[in-house]
């Protein structure tokens, strides 16, 4: 199993606190051959921040790899649709095993999952504390 997962971008702004990295992003589509006729191809820019180093030699424009270790993309997937999936499957399931009817139990399994992400949103600085990235020159 890979140890990091890695992205190449480039320094987009450099401030005492953070470096923003713009790292381009590919569709599946965008590696196909006739991707230029078909107008589905989908390219976008996604910019992340990552802590700068007091000792760091960087400047705008500058290309880096930007790095994850793998153990937290993982978690990052688990919080992100395990989480979710599992909210919903035990609201329904308990819902409907206490007799609720099935129309309400869903629409309760779909609430309770907005419920997951208004809590996700709400504690998202304590999450970005936790995800951090290094960046590595090339």
């Amino acid at each position: 199993m890979k140890e990091s997962v890695s992205h190449t971008g480039r320094i987009v702004r450099i401030t005492p606190q953070t470096t923003t990295v713009a790292i381009e992003q590919h569709s599946a589509c965008s590696q196909c051959h006739a991707a230029g006729l078909c107008g589905m191809s989908e390219v976008k820019d996604k910019a992340v921040e990552v802590p700068t180093s007091p000792y760091s030699s960087y400047k705008v424009g500058d290309t880096v790899e930007v790095v994850l270790k793998a153990s937290m993309g993982m978690k990052a997937v688990y919080i992100a649709y395990l989480g979710p999936l599992l909210v919903m499957l035990a609201v329904i399931l308990g819902l409907v095993g206490l007799g609720v009817g099935e129309v309400a139990a869903g629409l309760s399994g779909i609430a309770a999952v907005g419920v997951y992400y208004l809590l996700l949103w709400l504690f998202r600085d304590k999450l970005r504390n936790e995800y951090v990235f290094t960046i590595k020159e090339l």
